[in-house]
């Protein structure tokens, strides 16, 4: 019996369509003659998702008895039994009920498919073994149901039933998804954009791989050896130096030029363990490449080229980028092939990218300026004369054994200019004795001998000496110029370096003592204010400083490394005084600093003795006008009267108190004096309270309050916000429409969601709302200081919480607190269901 097939409808997130297109594909294929049956599916009570098995036979589900508990479940032993073709089966990571044949459903899938019975399923990203602590780590939410990822990866087929993160909120909003009652909690915790974007991109990544990996096993299978170039695989060759960050980037940038591309780094070691680069330039580069989103690798291998080549292969890499050789071609012989090159006769079909790293490498070190020649030069002008001369009397010799010598002299005097632009003056006169004993030697009349018998061969050999000293002049003058030249360049690329970091400020000052140490390649680099150290670059302790410069008034540099020249101190100075420009940048950033809360502060107070002239003038005329009212009418006042003043004055003293505790509150917040004792607290006793302080009922307030754990909150604090959340909605709240109070558990948080239907908020006014005296179009002053929201996100943070304010879906605004649960409870409600599609927590699905 051949075994059935396995296809798979992988979905990011709860709500995306799987169950709709499995049972949308099972109606396409029973009209076109396959016998489909729906073994079991769970429509959750949407309408769409019940109209699409309309037409198919769905088989009864089995009835097991738990615990006096009836649980339903899919019946695998008469699916088996009535043998259809394909057997749509949804939630693949669905835990069966106990007394069932297998725990899990996956094993009953295992079954129908050992039967020959072709399965459809679904399955979200999240239930996937290996993506369990990834999706925890996004979404705060632990998955209790998986599957293992070799279920997944035996699939015949595996297919992502996609929608954009806007999109599905959009369907949540619209209530296709959850309940209304549960659409608000779930848009603010699991389904929010960013967690949804991630999910989209693990389910797309995972399904990708899968593509790529059986793109490999089809080349295996039919013999193709030739790369297909599905996916851009940057494979960046690392060689220990410090070019290899250059190197890393461009990687990158080729890599992101395709989607999907892959970036790799690579670094191969000889057996020998002799060439070993330094540790932390390659651990420096091994975190680069992690955090550009690649990987690390590092092989074995003496011949490196072919040890590059042989993992790009294997890796099925479509790039190699290497760093480009400086060393001479001559040198090959002796230090082995050029990598590079090699590299690029050996990679076939790989594209391979050598890139200049000489400005990388040489980063901002300042050229010396030194003699005219450098000792490397005049060595080889002293090794082209010694070796040009015999050379070059060898060879006239053959060419032109007799006859005149005019050949002979202008040969020998091109050896000396050779001589002289390679190697300076020294090789020049070396080249100038050489070339004319030479000559007298071997082509001069009476040759043999060193005998100078015509006062013209003596002539001949001074004007040798002199053009060896005018060419040797003038090729020194050059060298200095081109010397002086780069010099220029170079501490202009400082200077411009070091005035950007002036510019970026707050790390200006670690910026600039890192280029002094690199420009004038020093040991050690030291910012010192008195006894307090501001900076320091490389090794300072130990040897006393080789050098101090001011900075300022504020501060001494001291250096540690080789002595300056006069025109390096000279360039020393103008960092110094950028240096000081820095240091008063910062002084100056500081004083801002401490200047804003002053200017904060003064702006408070402006608002409070604005807000005080309106609202507490209005509680004590009212009080003043009812007392002076009953001293002045006395006895001849009616009862009903004196009853009716009493009452306002005590109703205007009651406001003025709750004004006069309100701005306490608040000082002592800015104050930070406030003493907050958090233990763990029911929300729940802290909600009763609030709504009989403010004589609320069911007509007033649609209470939805679940099963959550126990906050870590004041008691006093969290009913105060509370009665400021709920005073600010029902405030705003349109007539004849109730405010809702909801509380939920997530991600280790207990949250109490206070939801209104007003005018809501505009996104501008979203942080002014919480600004301390700023009510609604700041106008109406019978709505009090304008304090409570003020006060609440004060209380909420001090107890460790957060306050915030979001949009109510329809319109309004809907505030969240946020506080700690005292104890984590799994499956606690509020969260979405993370074993299926249906929002279920995992005490429902876990039975």
């Amino acid at each position: 019996m051949d075994r059935g097939r396995l296809r798979v409808l992988l979905g990011a997130a709860p709500g995306v369509g799987k169950t709709y297109a499995m049972l949308d594909e099972g109606r396409g294929l029973k009209a076109s003659g396959k016998d489909v049956v729906v073994a079991v599916v769970e429509t959750h009570g949407r309408p769409a998702t019940a109209a699409q098995t309309r037409g198919l036979e769905i088989l009864p589900r089995k009835i097991v008895v738990h615990r006096g508990i009836e649980l339903t479940d899919m019946d695998t032993d008469a699916v088996i039994a009535r043998r259809p073709d394909i057997a749509l089966v949804d939630e693949l990571a669905h835990t069966n009920a106990p007394g069932m044949r297998h725990d899990k459903r996956w094993e009953d899938v295992e079954d129908l498919l050992a039967a020959g019975i072709d399965v459809i399923t679904t399955v979200n990203i999240q239930h996937i073994e290996s993506m369990n602590d990834v999706v925890e780590e996004i979404t705060g939410v632990a998955q209790h149901e998986t599957i293992p990822d070799g279920i997944l990866r035996a699939a015949d087929q595996v297919e992502v039933v996609d929608l954009a993160p806007q999109a599905l909120r959009d369907r949540l909003s619209a209530g296709y998804v959850y309940p209304a009652e549960r659409v608000d909690a779930a848009l603010s915790n699991y389904f929010r954009v960013g967690n949804l974007t991630a999910l989209r991109e693990l389910a797309l990544l995972w399904v990708a791989d899968e593509v790529d990996t059986a793109l490999k096993k089809y080349r295996t299978e039919h013999g193709i050896a030739q790369q297909w170039e599905a996916r851009e695989r940057v494979v960046v060759a690392l060689g220990g130096a410090s070019e290899g960050e250059m190197l890393l980037r461009r990687g990158a940038r080729i890599a992101s030029r395709s989607v999907g591309g892959e970036l790799m780094a690579v670094h191969v070691v000889s057996q020998d363990g002799l060439s070993t680069p330094h540790p932390g330039v390659l651990a420096a580069q091994r975190a680069l490449i992690e955090h550009l989103g690649g990987t690390y690798h590092q092989v074995v291998g003496d011949d490196i080229p072919g040890a590059l080549v042989e993992f790009a292969k294997a890796a099925e890499a479509t790039q190699l980028v290497v760093g480009c050789s400086h060393r001479h071609w001559a040198l090959g012989p002796l230090v082995g092939r050029d990598i590079g090159m090699a590299v690029i006769r050996d990679s076939g079909t790989i594209d391979v990218h050598i890139v200049n790293t000489s400005v990388t490498a040489v980063r901002l070190a300042l050229p010396r300026l030194g003699g005219a020649m450098s000792l490397r030069r005049i060595l080889a002008g002293f090794l082209v004369t010694l070796a040009g001369g015999p050379l070059l009397t060898w060879l006239l010799r053959v060419t032109h054994p007799e006859g005149t010598i005019a050949p002979h002299v202008l040969a020998f005097q091109v050896l000396v200019v050779v001589a002289a632009v390679i190697g300076g003056l020294w090789p020049a006169l070396a080249a100038a004795v050489m070339s004319g004993l030479l000559l007298n030697y071997f082509f001069v009349a009476a040759t043999g001998t060193f005998t100078i018998q015509e006062p013209s061969n003596l002539i001949t050999l001074a004007l040798y000496v002199l053009v060896a000293v005018l060419v040797s002049f003038v090729v020194g003058e050059a060298s200095r110029r081109s010397r002086q030249t780069r010099r220029t360049a170079a501490e202009s690329e400082l200077l411009a370096a070091v005035a950007g970091s002036v510019m970026r400020g707050q790390d200006a000052v670690q910026a600039i003592l890192e280029r002094i140490s690199e420009a004038f390649r020093l040991d050690g680099v030291r910012l010192r204010a008195g006894d307090t150290v501001l900076g320091t670059v490389g090794e300072v302790g130990g040897k006393p400083p080789t050098g101090t410069f001011p900075v300022g008034e504020r501060a001494v540099l001291e250096v540690r490394g080789p002595d300056l020249t006069t025109s390096e101190r000279r360039l020393m100075a103008v960092l110094v005084s950028q240096l000081d420009a820095a240091l008063e940048v910062g002084d100056l950033a500081k004083t801002a600093s401490e200047v804003e809360p002053l200017a904060a502060s003064e702006r408070v107070r402006t608002a409070l003795l604005a807000a005080l002239s309106h609202d507490l003038r209005r509680p004590i005329a009212s009080a003043t006008a009812a007392v002076s009212g009953l001293k002045a009418m006395g006895a001849d006042m009616t009862q009903d009267d004196r009853e009716e003043l009493l009452s306002t004055a005590t109703e205007s003293l009651d406001a003025l108190a709750e004004l006069v505790n309100d701005l306490l509150d608040v000082s002592k917040l800015q104050a930070g004096a406030l003493v907050i004792a958090t233990t763990p607290v029911d929300v729940d006793d802290a909600i009763a309270p609030a709504l009989d302080e403010l004589r609320l009922d069911a007509h007033d307030v649609e209470l939805d309050l679940g099963d959550v754990p126990p906050a870590m909150a004041d008691p006093v604090l969290l009913q105060r916000v509370i009665v400021n959340l709920l005073l600010n909605a029902l405030r705003y709240a349109p007539k004849h429409t109730k405010v809702r109070l909801a509380t939920s558990a997530f991600g280790g948080n207990v949250e109490v969601r206070i939801t209104d239907h007003g005018p809501g908020v505009p996104p501008e006014r979203v942080g002014a709302i919480f600004v301390p005296f700023q009510r609604e179009g700041d106008t109406d002053n019978t709505k009090g200081l304008g304090l409570g929201l003020a006060l609440s996100k004060g209380f909420v943070e001090a107890m460790g919480g957060t306050l915030t304010p979001e949009d109510t879906p329809g319109g309004g605004l809907t505030m969240v607190v946020s506080l700690a649960a005292a104890v984590l409870a799994a499956g606690s409600p509020g969260t979405p269901d993370s074993d299926s599609d249906d929002g279920r927590t995992d005490e429902d699905t876990d039975r």
